[in-house]
C-alpha cells in the first residue's frame, strides 16, 4: 500500500467514523492498521487519531477487565 492508498484508507475510515458504521471494534481495528501502516511508511500521523487509537484501546482493555 502506497502513501496515497493509506490516505485514501484513512478518508474512507474517517468517512464511516462521521456516518453510519457505529462498532467501535471495527472502528478501532481498521484505525489501527491504517495508522501500523503509516507508521511503517514513516508518514507523520495525525494526533487526533493517534489520541482515538488510544482511548478506544483503553476503553476495550477496561472493559475486558470487568
Amino acid at each position: 500500500m502506497d502513501a496515497q492508498e493509506l490516505e485514501a484508507a484513512l478518508s474512507n475510515l474517517l468517512t464511516d467514523v462521521e456516518g453510519e458504521v457505529h462498532d467501535r471494534h471495527e472502528i478501532y481495528l481498521r484505525l489501527s492498521q491504517v495508522l501500523s501502516r503509516m507508521r511503517a511508511f514513516g508518514m507523520p500521523l495525525p494526533d487526533d487519531l493517534v489520541r482515538l487509537e488510544h482511548d478506544l484501546e483503553a476503553e476495550f482493555r477496561s472493559e475486558a477487565e470487568n
